[in-house]
C-alpha cells in the first residue's frame, strides 16, 4: 500500500458511513465526469476499500495513486488518476 503526504484531488467522494458497495459505485460515476489526469479523492471509512479500490482500478484501468497520510482523521482518503 502506498502512502501520500499530500495530493490535490480535483473531486472528492465523500462515502464515509456509506455501506458497501457504494465506495465503488459512487466512485465509478464521478470519474466520469473527470477529465484525463485529473484525480478523484475518496473519503470513506470501509475498511474493505483498501483493497477493493486498488482492484477495481487495475480491472478498470485508472492509476490507484495511494492513501493519504493523516492519522488523525476517522477514515481513509483514497486517490485514484483518470486515465481514460
Amino acid at each position: 500500500m502506498r502512502f501520500l503526504k499530500e495530493c490535490k484531488a480535483d473531486a472528492t467522494a465523500d462515502l464515509v458511513y456509506r455501506v458497501c458497495p457504494m465506495h465503488l459505485l459512487e466512485p465509478r460515476e464521478l470519474i466520469k465526469d473527470l477529465k484525463q489526469g485529473q484525480v478523484l479523492e475518496i473519503l470513506t471509512d470501509y475498511d474493505g476499500a483498501l483493497e477493493d479500490i486498488p482492484a477495481w482500478c487495475a480491472k478498470n484501468g485508472q492509476e490507484f495513486l495511494g492513501v493519504g497520510e493523516d492519522e488523525e482523521e476517522d477514515f481513509y482518503k483514497l486517490y485514484i488518476r483518470k486515465l481514460h
